[in-house]
């Protein structure tokens, strides 16, 4: 069942920390099942409130859901700021969906050169990632709304999945070459 009052707590919190960072990104609520998300496209910040309670549940340190929020709504304006650098990746992302989509997952993560790519995948969302705590770092230092101990918690949490995940692939991708170089 939905949580209406806390959808609508949330939306007012978010609009009001975007309204604090001085931008004017559209907000748009939706059940995506990503707890904050950027759409570079529209430029407009999405948000699943179900999603957003259930990953600050996941976090290990104790932080207010209001300080969560805050952070992480900064981050995707982090996004926002290097809007730029996301609109010129969109051919190669394009032609990453489309090398993902051809292929099953099996080739994918045994073929090199398809796992290069998957890599190649990592490396930009991990960019993207980094230089968007990196703005959301500068706005919180202007807004100050979220205490820098917390606020370093939350991204460091955030980008734990990023890092993990592409540290599994590259560990595959250095197998799957090194096996490769030995059948030459």
């Amino acid at each position: 069942m939905q949580d209406y009052h806390q959808e609508k707590y949330l939306y007012d919190l978010i609009q009001s920390t975007i309204h604090a960072a001085k931008m004017g990104n559209p907000l748009k609520q939706d059940e995506s099942g990503i707890n904050m998300s950027y759409n570079f496209v529209t430029n407009c910040v999405g948000f699943d409130a179900t999603r957003i309670v259930e990953a600050w549940g996941e976090m290990e340190a104790t932080i207010p859901l209001e300080q969560y929020v805050k952070a992480l709504t900064l981050h995707e304006l982090g996004h926002a700021m290097d809007r730029e650098a996301l609109q010129q990746s969109l051919e190669r992302t394009l032609e990453i969906m489309e090398v993902k989509k051809c292929h099953s997952e099996i080739e994918l993560y045994t073929n090199v050169h398809l796992l290069s790519v998957i890599i190649e995948e990592h490396e930009m969302n991990l960019t993207f990632e980094e230089t968007a705590w990196e703005n959301a770092k500068m706005l919180n230092k202007y807004t100050k709304l979220v205490n820098e101990v917390t606020f370093e918690l939350i991204k460091n949490h955030s980008l734990a999945t990023y890092k993990s995940l592409y540290k599994e692939d590259l560990m595959i991708y250095k197998q799957v070459k090194e096996k490769s170089l030995q059948t030459v």
